[in-house]
């Protein structure tokens, strides 16, 4: 088949960052109503190629052609205009905007613009709510989230958002970059069924998933990434899950084969079979209630179901623990590779550029060399912040005591919100993963006060009890909740703020309290049994 009758083709594409290489001759191509999938650990280089065919980022060499003809996708809105949509696995949304603006802002169908309140809804404007409205119905998403602003969305809607941007408008060529990760089990099948009719309707599909049962449902090929590098490209009929593991972490010996790959298989399993238990649940507890009656034999089969969702949630309990750990450690190799390679990169141009102002005797180019070394100081900076963001040097260094000194002054003055800091002297060292775990628990507290709370004080105390506990009290004289926390209903809703503290907390062992003092405020008091190595057996 000739380029000429395949809607997109790659030549030999390439993308280098600086010194750090993303992807390495890649050679592929998609037909109409072709379903390409595209796997790979992180850092293989996925969501680059997804930029690069959506205009985020140029090739630093090869081609790309859509419909035979070579293209520079030289930005965003270019793609849009060849007819290629794209959902990236972080939606940009304009916060203060409400979701119908953002699904047709800057695309309105044809001749419509947005009236002035006065003049009610247009009759473009109710094919535009009509459109969204439809699609909302295929999700089973509430229709009076259309009106809501951005910024109030969970993490799930604001997915489904940016699906509804590129789904409400006509495209030959979808990208979807790992987006069904932030959806519920139930939009997740929802999708993949989407995804099916729009490839029958000649429209091709090139989508990333952690989770190789959505890429084995789907599509027509598989795209394999390795270090950056193509290292397959198979027709799925002719492959396994198994086949394609190997391929991924480069090893067929299953002792190498990475855990967080069979974490998330495992999650998938129990994910679904305990969604299934849940109905037969709510299906038992229903019929009881009908017929008023203690049916043993019911019972029973409950008891049964309960204690069979009880050993899924342990399972999935260790699945979130292995890719906890597993994320925790490729934060620290990426900070450790910003930090070794591209800073000291910089670092050394800065040197060098700062000779040459020197022997510079041209006021204007000593002028000129000053603003880019104040350019590269700029960048420096923002990457030892990145770096600190991936892995806080500190609790290496001082252990988790001095790195939350570090955490609260730095959120102080960023926030301009003081913090009242107090520290048991005897806190002492804990091993590594308590410390970690303890240190995103704080940073994202104090990330929900700067993001909801309004406050203007906050107080942080880490103290050792008699009995060797660890507790945690985080408190603000913010907004506070004015209703109970229901951690199940946010879960659902994939408010992950305070959701995510629970799990960490559980998964130390630990209590979480929430409580809101007659004062006004939020306060978290957070105890983990006996974190102490020597205490602890």
């Amino acid at each position: 088949m000739s380029d000429n009758t395949k809607l997109l083709s790659v030549h030999n594409l390439s993308r280098y960052f600086g010194t750090v290489t993303a992807l390495v001759d890649l050679n592929f191509d998609v037909e109409p109503g072709e379903v390409l999938g595209v796997v790979g650990q992180r850092g293989a280089g996925k969501s680059t190629l997804f930029q690069l065919l959506s205009g985020v980022h140029m090739p630093s060499s090869g081609e790309i052609f859509v419909g035979g003809k070579r293209v520079a996708l030289k930005s965003a809105a270019q793609a849009l205009r060849l007819g290629i949509e794209t959902v990236h696995q972080n939606p940009q949304l304009v916060e203060n905007l409400d979701v119908l603006h953002n699904v047709f802002l800057g695309r309105e169908l044809s001749g419509s613009a947005w009236p002035a309140p006065w003049l009610g809804m247009l009759p473009r404007q109710e094919r535009m709510l009509d459109t969204l409205e439809d699609l909302f119905t295929a999700f089973n998403v509430p229709h009076e989230l259309i009106r809501e602003r951005a910024d109030n969305l969970s993490n799930e809607q604001q997915q489904i958002v940016a699906l509804a941007r590129s789904l409400c408008h006509p495209s030959r060529l979808l990208l979807l970059d790992d987006v069904l990760a932030a959806l519920s089990f139930e939009r997740q099948q929802k999708l993949l069924a989407m995804i099916k009719t729009l490839a029958a309707q000649n429209v091709a599909v090139i989508i990333s998933s952690d989770d190789l049962k959505h890429i084995f449902a789907v599509t027509d090929r598989i795209l394999v990434l390795y270090q950056g590098r193509q290292v397959a490209l198979l027709p799925t009929s002719e492959t396994t899950p198994r086949d394609i593991v190997e391929l991924i972490v480069g090893s067929n010996r299953r002792d190498q084969i990475t855990p967080v790959i069979w974490a998330f298989e495992s999650y998938y399993a129990a994910q679904q079979q305990a969604e299934e238990l849940r109905h037969t649940q709510n299906a038992l507890r229903q019929s009881l209630e009908e017929q008023d009656s203690l049916n043993r034999q019911l019972i029973e089969r409950l008891r049964d179901q309960l204690e069979a969702l009880d050993r899924l949630n342990l399972a999935l309990q260790e699945a979130n623990r292995r890719l906890m750990t597993e994320r925790e450690a490729e934060r620290k190799a990426l900070a450790r590779d910003l930090h070794d390679q591209i800073m000291q990169d910089l670092l050394s141009y800065n040197y060098r550029v700062e000779e040459i102002e020197t022997e510079s005797v041209d006021e204007a180019q000593r002028e000129e060399l000053a603003k880019i070394r104040n350019g590269i100081r700029q960048v420096i900076g923002s990457l030892r912040q990145l770096c600190t963001d991936l892995r806080p040097p500190t609790i290496d260094n001082h252990g988790l005591s001095g790195a939350i000194r570090s955490l609260a002054h730095q959120w102080s003055e960023q926030s301009g919100v003081p913090v009242e800091l107090e520290i048991d002297p005897g806190l002492g060292r804990l091993p590594e993963p308590i410390e970690l775990s303890v240190f995103r628990i704080i940073q994202e507290g104090l990330s929900n006060v700067r993001k909801h709370a309004v406050a203007t004080r906050v107080s942080l105390t880490l103290r050792r009890t008699h009995t060797a506990s660890l507790v945690v009290r985080l408190a603000d004289n913010g907004h506070g909740m004015h209703a109970p926390v229901d951690l199940a209903f946010l879960s659902e809703q994939k408010h992950y703020g305070l959701v995510g503290i629970s799990e960490r907390v559980s998964l130390l062992g630990g209590t979480l309290q929430l409580a809101s003092p007659p004062s006004g405020g939020l306060e978290l008091q957070i105890e983990i049994p006996s974190p102490y190595p020597s205490l602890s057996r």
